[in-house]
Order: C-alpha cells, then structure tokens, then sequence
C-alpha cells in the first residue's frame, strides 16, 4: 500500500504544482482496488485534470488495474492539507489556513495583513496583501 502512496505523492496539483494531491488531502483512501479522491470543492474547474494526473501515475507505474473514484462527501476540508502541504504551501508563497484562524503573510510572517479580494487566483483562494512587507499573497478559503 505504501507503493501505492508514494506514488500518489508524486502527482502535482494541477493549480499549485509544488504541492502534491496527498499535500493537499484530496487523497482520501487507497487500497489495492482503488484510490478515492475529493476535490477542494464540489465545482473545482480542477478535477479532470487531478484524475487524469492520478489516471497516468498510476498507469506509468504498473497500477492500472486501480480505478479512481471521486466521492463529495464528506466535503474536503482545509484540515486534511499535511504539514508538509502547509509547509510547501507557504514557501511557495501562499499563506495556508492556520487552526487559530490568523492570517500570516507567506514572505515575512506578519500577522499586520488585510484582505483585497475574497476572490484570489483560483476559486479556493482569497487575494490578501501585508501592510509590512507591502507583498500581495493568496490565502486557501478555509472550508
């Protein structure tokens, strides 16, 4: 089963390619018959893309007996992003959702941030900018 995680750990998110699809907990479950997988939400432009991605991993290494199944429910949550993701997340300078519920700027870590836009460079994302550092920044929409 590890194979098989490592695999899928692999697969860039089609959006922000320097985390992966088990980075962002879009990987829910594997087993040797199946990889379940739940986009950031029930519209995300994404899906196709991350299934196909997943499609030819799998594919390129001896798993194509392995199908993919796509389940909404329960809905994906912020939560299931890895430390790793966060980690990956901020150093590519988006600002993860934090569990206190802050908003920390990706470049120099400061909490003296505003939001511009609650519509960032994709859907799942909220445009914010840093009142010391002047940087603008994404931020993941907690959900």
């Amino acid at each position: 089963m590890r194979e098989l995680w490592d695999v899928l750990a692999e697969v860039p998110d089609p959006e922000i390619p320097v985390v992966s699809v088990v980075d962002l907990g879009i990987v829910r479950d594997v087993s040797p018959e199946r990889v379940v997988i739940t986009p950031t939400y029930s519209g995300c432009p994404a899906t196709l893309a991350i299934e196909q991605s997943i499609r030819a991993a799998l594919d390129a290494a001896g798993y194509r007996q392995v199908r993919i199944d796509t389940a909404i429910a329960p809905p994906w949550t912020t939560e299931w992003i890895t430390p790793q993701g966060r980690d990956k997340l901020r150093s590519y300078g988006i600002a993860p959702p934090e569990p206190s519920g802050e908003v920390h700027c990706p470049q120099c870590g400061s909490s003296a941030v505003e939001e511009v836009s609650r519509f960032g460079s994709t859907p799942c994302k909220s445009q914010y900018r840093c009142r010391d550092c002047l940087e603008p920044f994404d931020r993941f929409k907690c959900h």
